[in-house]
């Protein structure tokens, strides 16, 4: 993986670099007048190697190395997603289509026809067990938020399983680091609603960054208990901005996430370089969204400025 075959990758990568936005950027859309203006500061940074979207993020990606494995990892929280949204959508007879998010490595065709059919063998091996276990549970018991968080769990797994199966040291601290901060998240919840123990055992994934066993035993004994745990680890100043609120502790990990993929900007070789660009770019986008929503809403410059997430360069 950290061969010399990605190299003409990582050359387009460092070119598309150029064209992310800056700190510099984002500080001229927060103060800009208008959508025009903003238009016009995003229009400034386009050319031919700005990439507009995740697909075409994806796809430049996937062109370059189609049969990276390590990679597809990163499209697996949307597969995941979209596998909630089909069997929410064809057990409620609507239209799958309107929830579904790309780039992803299932096509929508395809998820629907193993949901219907229950052919469950029609997806990737690391989805078929949740799919067919999710359906099971939805159908007999209709608690939606029971089975998804069976999906959201089975994601985190399989992150972690292929990862450590074909993944670079660099991914493999990617997915360790979403399902910490996914399962800090839950915990949390399960506190607020006075979930039960096996319901954390079910929502809960663990890892060897945070272990599973005593956050659970921790949220059991309530929110002070939880933060008291967590001030211990390694996540404490996450713990922290948590405590105030989930918004907060939302940017917390996506700026950790990409503190993450800075260490691997400077890698010459491999795929690891591909993988935080399209971090990077996932979180520009972000940002993005967040921008128009503030702005749409009239929210303050010190408001917007406060919710950006860290930029990758």
């Amino acid at each position: 993986m950290n061969g010399t075959k990605y190299a003409n990758a990582v050359g387009a990568v460092r070119a598309m670099e150029n064209a992310l936005l800056t700190k510099n950027d984002i500080e001229q859309l927060i103060n800009s007048k208008g959508k025009a203006e903003r238009e016009s500061i995003l229009a400034s940074k386009s050319g031919t190697s700005n990439v507009e979207t995740m697909e075409a993020v994806w796809e430049m990606i996937h062109e370059y190395a189609p049969d990276c494995k390590e990679l597809e990892i990163l499209l697996y929280k949307n597969d995941f997603h979209n596998l909630k949204a089909v069997l929410k959508a064809v057990i409620s007879n609507r239209e799958p289509s309107l929830y579904f998010i790309s780039p992803s490595n299932v096509e929508l065709n395809e998820l629907v026809d193993a949901v219907s059919k229950k052919n469950y063998t029609l997806l990737p091996e690391y989805m078929q067990k949740a799919a067919e276990e999710a359906y099971e549970l939805v159908t007999n018991t209709l608690d939606g938020q029971l089975s998804d968080s069976l999906i959201d769990k089975a994601l985190m797994q399989a992150m972690q399983k292929s990862s450590d199966e074909f993944g670079s040291e660099f991914m493999q601290k990617y997915s360790r680091l979403v399902t910490t901060c996914a399962d800090i998240k839950t915990a949390y919840r399960c506190c607020l609603l006075n979930k039960s123990a096996q319901f954390m055992e079910n929502a809960i994934c663990g890892n060897s960054d945070l272990d599973k066993e005593m956050l659970i035993k921790a949220a059991l004994g309530g929110t002070e208990a939880l933060f008291a745990f967590l001030e211990t680890t390694s996540y404490s100043n996450g713990a922290v901005l948590l405590k105030e609120s989930t918004a907060q502790y939302e940017k917390w990990c996506d700026d950790v996430i990409m503190d993450l993929a800075d260490t691997a900007r400077m890698q010459a070789f491999g795929s690891d370089p591909l993988a935080a660009y399209y971090i990077a770019k996932e979180a520009e986008i972000k940002n993005l969204r967040i921008l128009s929503v503030c702005k749409e809403f009239g929210a303050d410059k010190e408001t917007i400025t406060e919710r950006m997430r860290k930029l990758y360069v």
